[in-house]
C-alpha cells in the first residue's frame, strides 16, 4: 500500500492511499487513530466523496476508511465482465492488506450485492453490517427497474451492453447535476455543485462507467445466486439498517438474509443520498450501533468466546 496525494477533492483529516488488490489499483482514504475499523463502501453515483462530511463524525471513536470501488473515482477502471462477485474480491483483500482485524462494513445502494457477498463468503473479517438505503437482488431490488410499477429507466440503461458508454459519456455533469442527484434527494443544498463536479470526474475517465454498468448487471442477473446464498448461509453479523426515502425497503430486505435481529432507523426527511443529506443523523444512529457491537464482542472475549 501507497501514500498519495489527492487526484480530486479532499478534506484535511483523511489520508489518500492506493492498494494493490490482485489485477486492480484501488484508492482509499483513512482518517482516526484509534477504535475498531470502519470501511465506508459508496454507490451510485458516487465514490468515497459521498462520505467526506462523515468521516470526521467517526474518526474520533474509530480508524475509518472509505474505498472507491473498482471502477469508480480513482481506482482502477473496470474491466467489461466487471460484477459484484468482482467487487466483493477486492474488498476482501483490501480489508487483509489493511491487517486491522473485522471491519464495520457501512455501505450504500448498489454496494449492496457486494457486501453481501463479502460479509457472506467471509465473516471473520466482518464484525458488523450496516445497510444504508440499500436492497438486494432476489429480494425486491429488481422492481426498482419497472418502469411501469413505479421503477427508474436508469437501472436498465446502463445494465444494457454499451447504452451508458454511448449515451452519458461526455455528459456526465449534466447527468448527475440535473437528474441523479436532484431527483434523489430531499435536503436541499445538500449535493453542491462541488460536489456533482468529484463524482463526474471519475465517470468522465475512459471506460470510467464500466465500474458502475457491472454492478447495474449484477443487480439484474444475481438474483437466484443471493437467493441461495441467503438460504444456506444467512447472515451471523449484527446488521443495522437505515433507510431514507425508501422507508423500511432495506430493514425489510434485510431481516431476510440475516439470522437474529436487524436494528432499523428511519431517517425522516432524508432522500437516497443520506451520508451527503444527513450526515450527523446518520452517524447519531451508527456511533451507539458499533459501540455495542464492539462492547459485545469485548464481553465475549472476557468471556472465553470467540472474540472478534
Amino acid at each position: 500500500m501507497s501514500t498519495q496525494n489527492a487526484r480530486g477533492a479532499s478534506i484535511p483529516e483523511v489520508t489518500h492511499h492506493l492498494a494493490e488488490v490482485g489485477d486492480a489499483s484501488l484508492h482509499y482514504v483513512s482518517a482516526g487513530t484509534h477504535g475498531s475499523p470502519v470501511l465506508l463502501v459508496h454507490g451510485f453515483p458516487e465514490s468515497w466523496w459521498a462520505f467526506h462530511e462523515l468521516i470526521p463524525l467517526l474518526a474520533g471513536r474509530h480508524r475509518v476508511f472509505a474505498v472507491d470501488l473498482r471502477g469508480f473515482g480513482d481506482s482502477s477502471v473496470a474491466a467489461e465482465d466487471h460484477s459484484s462477485a468482482v467487487a466483493a474480491d477486492d474488498l476482501y483483500r483490501l480489508v487483509r492488506r489493511l491487517d486491522v482485524g473485522p471491519v464495520h462494513l457501512v455501505g450504500q445502494d448498489v454496494a449492496g450485492g457486494t457486501l453481501y457477498r463479502l460479509a457472506s463468503s467471509h465473516p471473520e473479517v466482518v464484525a458488523s453490517l450496516t445497510a444504508v438505503e440499500m436492497g438486494l437482488a432476489g429480494f425486491g431490488l429488481e422492481g426498482f427497474a419497472d418502469v411501469t410499477h413505479g421503477g427508474s429507466w436508469h437501472l436498465g440503461a446502463i445494465a444494457a451492453p454499451g447504452i451508458a458508454e454511448m449515451l452519458f459519456a461526455g455528459r456526465e455533469r449534466d447527468l448527475l447535476g440535473r437528474w441523479a442527484f436532484p431527483s434523489m434527494t430531499a435536503v436541499v443544498g445538500s449535493v453542491t455543485d462541488a460536489d456533482v463536479e468529484e463524482f463526474a470526474r471519475g465517470y468522465a475517465r475512459a471506460g470510467g462507467w464500466r465500474g458502475a454498468i457491472g454492478l447495474y448487471r449484477s443487480i439484474l442477473s444475481e438474483g437466484a445466486e443471493l437467493r441461495a446464498l441467503a438460504a444456506g448461509r444467512p447472515l451471523t453479523v449484527p446488521a443495522l439498517a437505515v433507510g431514507g426515502s425508501g422507508g423500511s425497503f432495506t430493514a425489510t430486505t434485510f431481516e431476510q438474509v440475516v439470522e437474529g435481529p436487524v436494528t432499523s432507523v428511519l431517517l425522516e426527511g432524508v432522500g437516497h443520498h443520506v451520508a451527503l443529506e444527513s450526515p450527523r443523523e446518520l452517524a447519531a444512529a451508527l456511533l451507539p450501533f458499533l459501540a455495542d457491537v464492539d462492547r459485545s464482542a469485548g464481553e465475549g472475549d472476557e468471556a472465553g468466546g470467540v472474540g472478534r
